[in-house]
């Protein structure tokens, strides 16, 4: 995209055995830099992080101490981001779920928009190797958070997404409301609320192959209880109408 600077983010936890592959696979199929944000993996991916960065000057790493939950993976990897000059910056999982084949046409909407969100639940997108439960779980969770925020996206959790470096700039990072898979329908809801444009493009979305999945019955419910902090926060900032 002309001299613009792009950044995959790619959180890990115990990854060992996909990131290789999908770091391999991303540069592949974009001119873009990647920086993997690992949580001081007992697998060992941070020092496989490091090995790939040694040997590929496009690959970044960020260490941080503990574990602490999507958001604040994503919230380090923004700063980072912002500090470092880049000018878009995705989301993206590192266990397959997120296709590097759709990352060209992240690239092509994000040209006309402040936020492209991969969507499983537009025309033309949807879920593989799912079970019932988690399929009628992940759309009564969007279904519930639209009708509560009043939100016209059709995939409020999803988190394979690309931002403009002006959406993420108007972040106060220190103070998220949410953690965890919240963190994913409190950026869409920030970025609809000060009037930036979010598009949705459709993706498939497989079940991971390797390793195993983080999301938990306690991380779904507490996100479904965060999103009416978010419906009453005042923290979050909402666009002046045009001419004030």
């Amino acid at each position: 995209m002309n001299n613009e600077k792009v950044l995959v983010i790619i959180p890990t936890y115990n990854e060992s055995g996909n990131l290789k592959p999908l770091t391999d696979a991303v540069l592949k199929t974009i001119p873009t830099d990647i920086l993997v944000v690992d949580d001081n993996s007992p697998d060992g991916t941070g020092l496989i992080a490091d090995g790939l960065a040694r040997s590929e000057p496009r690959i970044k790493t960020l260490h941080r101490e503990k574990k602490e939950g999507l958001g604040k993976a994503y919230a380090a990897g923004f700063r980072w981001a912002l500090d470092n000059g880049y000018d878009f910056i995705f989301e993206m999982d590192c266990d397959f779920s997120h296709k590097p084949e759709y990352l060209p046409d992240f690239l092509e909407k994000i040209r006309d928009a402040d936020v492209v969100l991969g969507s499983r639940y537009v025309k033309g997108g949807g879920v593989e190797n799912w079970p019932l439960s988690r399929k009628i779980i992940s759309l009564g969770g969007s279904l519930y958070a639209r009708m509560i925020l009043g939100l016209k996206i059709k995939d409020l959790t999803g988190g394979y997404k690309c931002f403009r470096r002006r959406v993420l700039e108007t972040v106060d990072f220190d103070n998220l409301i949410t953690g965890g898979f919240g963190f994913q329908i409190e950026m869409t809801y920030r970025a609809i609320r000060l009037g930036f444009k979010v598009v949705e493009t459709p993706i498939l979305f497989p079940d991971r192959v390797v390793g195993k999945s983080k999301m938990s019955r306690k991380i779904l419910f507490e996100a479904l209880l965060n999103i009416w902090k978010l419906r009453f926060s005042k923290v979050i900032p909402k666009a002046l109408p045009a001419g004030k």
